[in-house]
């Protein structure tokens, strides 16, 4: 299964500050080609910075561009919000829904995480979604309650048709979001076995094809062990693929 590795740049960089990392990053890439081979490459930067991105990746095979978040229609009185449509005509091709922030620091609920993902899966888009639990959850006994709930809420009404080769899970633990915590291999692997078997249940042998990613405090230190895991077939960046050698160290691992 190929390796993704993607960066969240989260609410950082101007037009010509994404422009710039993109294209550092781009002759990093170019530079190692066989070294990239069997990876793809996607950053989301903020919405604002997606056409500068998707420009400068624009002919590097293995790359690209996607948004942070969207929202669940094609138009209309939706203050803040944007569409698939408008993703797609900035140059986007993926989209995230559901990472912790949305869930935890705006309040989204796992029923509306749902509708995006279908939304967006329905509208063209390839989507990443993401599922974790917080510190009090985990420390709970609540690992496989709390990843059951979100992936069968954040798969609903999609048809397991529309999941293959567009759909990728990233279990990113909130505990060790940029706070310098990583997941151990045991508690890694046991996460990421658990997203295997629930995604099963919840789509059928699609699952067994679908990439699951690691995120949380991911680094050029780690990234080696993480994806030596089994079913890790991917990372999730957030500050270490600020700085285009720090990613790509990532990237290269």
């Amino acid at each position: 299964m190929q390796k993704i590795i993607a960066a969240n740049w989260k609410m950082f960089k101007t037009r010509a500050e994404a422009r710039e990392t993109a294209a550092a990053l781009v002759s990093l890439l170019a530079a190692r080609q066989e070294d990239a081979a069997g990876r793809l490459v996607i950053v989301y930067p903020p919405f604002t910075a997606i056409a500068e991105v998707a420009d400068v990746f624009a002919g590097m095979a293995g790359t690209a561009t996607g948004a942070q978040d969207v929202y669940p229609a094609e138009e209309g009185a939706f203050t803040g919000e944007i569409s698939p449509r408008m993703l797609a005509d900035a140059g986007a091709t993926w989209v995230l829904t559901g990472h912790s922030e949305r869930r935890h620091v705006l309040g989204e609920s796992d029923e509306l995480v749902g509708r995006k993902t279908a939304f967006a899966l329905e509208q063209g888009l390839s989507v990443m979604l993401c599922v974790g639990e917080t510190l009090a959850e985990r420390e709970a006994g609540q690992l496989a309650a709390v990843l059951e709930r979100q992936l069968a809420a954040g798969v609903a009404n999609v048809a397991s048709e529309r999941l293959a080769g567009r759909f990728a899970v990233a279990y990113e633990p909130v505990w060790a979001i940029g706070t310098g915590k990583v997941a151990g291999p045991e508690e890694a692997g046991e996460a990421h076995a658990l997203v295997r078997q629930i995604l099963r249940s919840c789509v059928g042998p699609v699952a067994d094809e679908t990439p699951l990613l690691y995120g949380g405090s991911v680094k050029p230190a780690n990234a080696a062990g993480l994806l030596a895991l089994d079913n890790v077939d991917g990372l999730l960046v957030g500050g270490a693929s600020l700085d285009a050698n720090s990613f790509a160290q990532i990237i290269f691992a």
